[in-house]
């Protein structure tokens, strides 16, 4: 998708799969539609314009992960979702923040890859499809037989049969990974195990596989592409994004928050954390296997649920760099009635498109999505609010007798109706057997 959708384009996008939460999908739409206001100032006060990072407040279930999904699928930039609890402090065991740069970094070097790609796919084309001739027919085969192969090729009438071809043996592929220490409180960067033996033994090895004609062909492809590719543009193109562009978004902020009621042993680790954080978020020099890339203008947006901490008791310093404050509601009966009507994929639609599989026809009723609702919202009052998240489970008890016995019948046509789910659900939740629909 462009990346110079207007705000009010961006809202209309995110409508068709979060339910509600405008005040979340007008910051995250505004901070998107700054990337690229900023690229079109003047060049003396481009450096100066520094993304607002975004902290997502709100209860577990209303749509904080879902937009952050949505927003990685809505620009074509460099986009990585990790969770706070994954690090761990400089010096403890465990993975370190600035790996979350690197890993975007490995994010960007795929994307632009795979734009270059496209770039020169006529001429390695032609060299996959040499390639796979040859393999098929050996390369001492005469012009007649080989066009022969190629017109089968091309119309493909060869994609079944199998095929030898030799492909690049990429051992980095299947090797860890390795931190090098170097400097006073951080990595000198990520050196890949097969990367070092692969310069060792002397140059690109290959291997022979046995693949159905189509499947060797893309792989063929792919590896002549990367031939015509200009690694070293790849990387420049790549940092230029992650370090313009690139968008991180930081789940679960609120375990690392340091309790000012219960101060004890991890508390210092969680601190940890977060003073590992504020550089990132002001703007560092990180260093990676492709090079150093400048953090001050990638776009952190972090969201926690704040049920046993409060945004207060994150680190000053990092409240400062998280500026715009968004607050998610919790989510209504009639928003959980929206959720199961309105979006793209909603979740009754995923279920009617699984069972049509099996030829069995399911239809919800108004007054059945409705009843669901009603359902999903009383338990969550009574159990535990974990808002949205708690259609899959009711959903998934509604309909197992029908996912059960699908394959009985050669063609059942089930409606969804407000009796079908007093049927089905009620008559448990008023025996209060809660535990059936607790995660």
């Amino acid at each position: 998708m462009p990346t110079f959708l207007t705000p009010k384009e961006i809202i209309a996008e995110l409508d068709r799969f979060v339910v509600g939460q405008d005040n979340a999908k007008r910051a995250v739409a505004i901070a998107l539609r700054n990337r690229w206001r900023r690229k079109h100032v003047p060049e003396d006060i481009k450096e100066e314009i520094v993304p607002h990072n975004i902290l997502m407040v709100g209860p577990t279930g209303v749509g904080k992960t879902e937009i952050a999904k949505r927003l990685a699928k809505l620009t074509s930039s460099p986009f990585i979702k990790v969770e706070a609890t994954k690090f761990t402090e400089v010096g403890y065991v465990g993975r370190d923040v600035d790996s979350i740069i690197r890993d975007l970094m490995d994010i960007s070097i795929n994307l632009v890859r795979e734009n270059m790609r496209k770039e020169v796919t006529e001429k390695a084309t032609i060299a996959a499809e040499v390639k796979l001739i040859d393999a098929m027919v050996g390369e001492n085969a005469s012009e007649e037989t080989k066009l022969k192969f190629y017109e089968k090729f091309r119309k493909g009438k060869m994609d079944g049969s199998e095929v030898e071809i030799k492909v690049a043996d990429n051992p980095s592929m299947n090797l860890p990974t390795f931190d090098i220490p170097g400097m006073p409180g951080g990595q000198m960067g990520v050196l890949s195990i097969g990367d070092v033996l692969g310069k060792a033994l002397g140059g690109q090895k290959t291997k022979t596989v046995k693949l159905n004609v189509k499947d060797a062909f893309e792989a063929l492809l792919k590896e002549e592409s990367d031939k015509l590719l200009d690694e070293e543009k790849v990387i420049r193109e790549s940092t230029r994004l992650v370090e313009n562009e690139g968008i991180v978004f930081i789940d679960e902020i609120d375990k690392i928050a340091s309790r000012t009621a219960s101060q004890g042993r991890g508390e210092v680790s969680r601190e940890g954390v977060q003073r590992d954080l504020l550089p990132l978020l002001e703007g560092t020099v990180v260093t990676t296997k492709y090079g150093s890339v400048k953090t001050d203008h990638i776009l952190f947006v972090a969201s926690g649920a704040f049920h046993l901490a409060k945004p207060s008791d994150l680190l000053p310093e990092l409240q400062g760099r998280l500026p715009i404050r968004v607050e998610l509601n919790p989510l209504t009966e009639e928003d959980m009635v929206k959720i199961l009507k309105d979006p793209a994929h909603s979740l009754p639609k995923q279920y009617t498109a699984l069972l049509a599989v099996e030829n069995v026809e399911l239809e919800f009723s108004e007054d059945g999505l409705r009843e669901i609702a009603k359902v999903a919202t009383e338990i969550n009052q009574e159990v535990e609010n974990i808002g949205a998240r708690r259609l899959h489970t009711i959903m998934e008890k509604l309909l197992e007798g029908v996912s059960f016995s699908a394959t009985e019948t050669p063609y059942a046509k089930v409606t969804v109706n407000r009796d079908y789910v007093v049927d089905n659900l009620t008559s448990l939740t008023k025996t209060h057997d809660l535990s059936k629909f607790i995660l």
